[in-house]
């Protein structure tokens, strides 16, 4: 069976020493493996969203034996407010959100997220969606435009170029028309015939980019942590797993201004801004994955953990 991604240290911070918690929320199910740890480790009941259909159905049939303990939603993590009031939640214990593209995506040739897989250009978390897809935007939008997204979300820093190449040679309707056409716009550099490094594709940033503009994902970040930390009660906590840095920033400066008291200037010789501190920052450093855990999953290796607690 596939171990989520930081797998004990969600455990060890959502439900500290093992201590059970009545209310969760997992606003990334996925395949469901951390919602499963967390019914196994002491969650009562459990409300898990996903706007992945095929993730759904996947989780669905592996938290079927613990019944009604589990609320299944097709919707984003951004509606865990709405979705919980639904069920008469006014509050939760903890909340979990693993950001980015899951492994089970990565994997599947039909969604368009990997590059080392030929598959259509799409990249849509929810794939019924009528949001433009990866296509879309490469065959539409301007040089400018491409080169901005390119830059913004993925922080290439030959975005320029590589819009120019992208345009020149479009259309495209599969990731592998897009690799090459940004490969040979950028091709592999290797440091020298001794080194065993494998060069980072030239894709993979821009893959990045197209993945983050379909889904919208750091307004969708920005959005949302304000209402999880809302949603808890008192003692509750929330974790986030992010995997590159532009999701941490948006987490770790979300945290840093939930957690501080006054945000006048600096230079204000009295409070006026009345903001009062609703969490306290469990871990000032994000937490990482341990050398056993980064040897068995690759993916791990760049993923970052943030925890506050609702005071």
């Amino acid at each position: 069976m596939h171990v989520p991604v930081l797998y004990n240290e969600v455990l060890d911070h959502l439900l500290p020493e093992g201590q059970a918690v009545e209310r969760v929320i997992d606003g990334t199910l996925g395949a469901g493996g951390h919602s499963r740890a967390l019914l196994e480790h002491g969650a009562a009941e459990l409300l898990g969203l996903d706007v992945d259909p095929a993730a759904l159905e996947i989780a669905r049939a592996a938290l079927a034996p613990f019944g009604e303990r589990v609320h299944l939603v097709h919707a984003s993590y951004r509606d865990m407010a709405d979705e919980a009031a639904k069920l008469g939640w006014d509050g939760v214990d903890a909340i979990l959100l693993d950001l980015g593209v899951s492994s089970m995506q990565l994997d599947m040739p039909e969604r368009g997220f990997a590059f080392r897989h030929v598959g259509p250009l799409d990249m849509r978390f929810d794939p019924r969606s009528p949001q433009p897809t990866a296509a879309d935007l490469v065959n539409t939008l301007g040089e400018d435009e491409l080169a901005d997204i390119f830059y913004q979300y993925g922080e290439e820093h030959e975005s320029r170029r590589l819009a120019r190449a992208v345009v020149r040679e479009r259309p495209y309707s599969t990731t592998q028309q897009l690799a090459e056409a940004i490969e040979r716009a950028k091709p592999r550099r290797y440091p020298n015939k001794h080194s065993k490094k494998t060069p980072i594709h030239p894709a993979t940033r821009v893959f990045q980019a197209l993945r983050i503009a379909v889904n919208d994902e750091l307004t969708l970040v920005e959005q949302t942590l304000p209402v999880a930390i809302n949603l808890l009660r008192a003692g509750g906590r929330l974790a986030v797993i992010s995997f590159h840095s532009l999701e941490d920033r948006i987490v770790k400066d979300a945290f840093r201004l939930a957690s501080t008291d006054c945000i006048c200037p600096p230079k204000t010789p009295i409070c006026i801004c009345g903001h009062r501190a609703s969490v306290r920052l469990v871990n000032r450093k994000p937490i990482i994955a341990a050398d056993e855990e980064t040897a068995d999953n690759p993916r791990s290796r760049s993923a970052k953990l943030r925890v506050v607690e609702k005071l």
